[in-house]
């Protein structure tokens, strides 16, 4: 699943940060924690999901129009 979504285009990467579809960015991060076994990623994405939606759509769509990539703590 990382891999997949790493290597989407752009276009394909900022349609995912829309409002409503952003939760695939939020379940990315989740992921990417497990397989790196970081605990404190884990917690943190795992809050994302229940609070942090409503506003993370803006926050990934602002960084992957800058940078291309979506910012997580590892």
């Amino acid at each position: 699943m990382i891999s997949t979504l790493d290597n989407l285009p752009k276009w394909g990467k900022l349609l995912l940060a829309l409002p409503v579809l952003d939760i695939v960015w939020v379940v990315y991060r989740l992921v990417r924690s497990i397989e790196k076994k970081n605990t404190l990623g884990i917690i943190l994405a795992a809050v994302l999901i229940v609070v942090g939606i409503p506003f993370m759509w803006l926050i990934d769509f602002i960084t992957l129009l800058l940078q291309d990539r979506i910012y997580w703590i590892d």
